[in-house]
């Protein structure tokens, strides 16, 4: 029986994708996974930070909103020059300098004297995070089978809700003892996994099998020209779901946080704290069924299922006011509205050849991301005229948009196998 280029025999349709897996992919999924989960907890450690930080820098909302939004874009930058790091010099490298790039920002911004400071390190922390998702995402889908490249992929990208719920807990727990610089000072910890990574994590059999690598133009002119269709679909979807996304959940924290009579539903920060843990409980398990649901029926049909939903339930919940009701209805919200995350990377990986996906994988997704900067800004001011809630509403409109592109456009690649 004869391997395939993921180093892993060939399994049965329905076999679980776990049996049978080598040494190196389990060492493949954990690096992306803790990887994963430490860069959306360094990247989200400021939305839980944001009133504190205000408080102490005299910073306003909009100002808040523009932060968080220099993140996103710096995200693109970050998946371009990484993504192309790990078509060079390999996946696993390209990870680790992501990493403490993203590290060393977050550790910078407990430093920062000024709001100029504190945007120039965000945007530090941006570049590591987009970095990161291109190497991985590469370094996952090279390394497992097609017939569970969407199923490993979801439990990878659950590792999103993971590092989510984890900035909630470290926020909660640190912020009342050592401040929010102190908080920030925790983001440095994902450094030393960097470290276990460049030791332990091989790099894939069908990179290594490449005889030449692009330079930085050739790589422009692939994702432009010959599969200039590809990208410009895949950006497109993506680029309006993730407004959806951070439109919605850069600012439900602070949101959670709002006084009733100020139109919020006026939780304390452990009650509020309480809520985001247990709406990322329903955003694991959307990230990880969703790979399920794309690797029975396709990618297609799971993107459309999820878009459309999550374009339902966002402004139902944002017209809940009970405690109660939102602990309920939260993590429904997150299942379709984060879930949709999970069908990124494969099907990048099954629209572009080995020799530039890492790139397109990363440009497209961080570019998307880069996009979506637009979306915290825009609720940011909307919520001066509409209320917070209103505002959020608003964010449903980008997961129609997302479903109908995906609906027209995007071909299915359910099962292809990788160039």
């Amino acid at each position: 029986m004869s391997l395939d280029v993921s180093g892993s025999r060939p399994a049965a349709a329905g076999a679980r994708w776990y049996v049978g897996a080598t040494k190196a992919q389990w060492q493949s999924f954990w690096s992306a996974y803790l990887g994963w989960a430490l860069d959306i907890m360094d990247l989200l450690l400021f939305a839980m930070l944001i009133s504190h930080i205000s408080a102490d820098l005299g910073m306003e909302r909009s100002t808040a909103g523009m932060i968080a939004s220099a993140s996103l874009v710096a995200t693109a930058f970050g998946g371009l020059v990484f993504g192309f790091l790990a078509d060079r010099i390999g996946r696993t490298r390209s990870m680790v300098l992501s990493i403490l790039c993203y590290s060393v920002g977050t550790l910078l911004c407990g430093f920062s004297q000024s709001i100029a400071q504190l945007l120039l390190f965000r945007v530090v922390v941006g570049l590591g995070v987009g970095g990161e998702w291109s190497a991985g995402a590469a370094l996952i889908t090279e390394t497992w089978p097609a017939q569970h490249r969407g199923k490993v992929m979801a439990w990878v990208q659950s590792a999103f809700a993971s590092g989510y719920a984890l900035a909630a807990i470290v926020a909660a727990v640190l912020l009342p003892v050592i401040g929010w610089r102190g908080v920030f000072f925790f983001g440095i910890a994902p450094a030393m996994l960097a470290f276990w990574i460049r030791r332990h994590t091989p790099e894939p059999e069908i990179w290594k099998q490449q005889t030449r690598r692009l330079t930085f133009m050739e790589t422009v002119r692939m994702l432009s020209g010959e599969h200039g269709r590809s990208t410009l679909v895949c950006f497109a979807f993506t680029a309006a779901a993730m407004c959806g996304y951070w439109g919605l959940f850069t600012w439900i924290p602070t949101w959670l946080a709002t006084p009733v009579a100020n139109g919020g539903p006026g939780l304390d920060l452990v009650k509020s704290t309480t809520w985001i843990v247990v709406m990322q409980v329903g955003a694991a398990l959307g990230f990880i069924s969703f790979g399920y649901v794309a690797d029975s029926l396709g990618r297609k049909v799971a993107f459309v299922v999820y878009f459309v939903l999550s374009a339902i339930a966002v402004p139902v919940y944002t017209m809940i006011s009970t405690p109660t009701a939102l602990l309920a209805f939260g993590p429904v919200v997150a299942f379709f509205g984060t879930g949709f995350y999970s069908g990124f990377a494969p099907t990048f990986a099954e629209m572009f050849p080995t020799n530039v996906r890492a790139t397109a994988q990363g440009f497209i997704y961080n570019a998307g991301r880069a996009v979506s900067a637009l979306a915290p800004m825009m609720v940011g001011f909307l919520a001066a005229s509409y209320g917070l809630s209103g505002a959020l509403a608003f964010t449903a409109g980008f997961f129609l948009l997302a479903g109908l592109i995906v609906l027209i456009f995007l071909p299915e690649t359910k099962g292809a196998k990788l160039q």
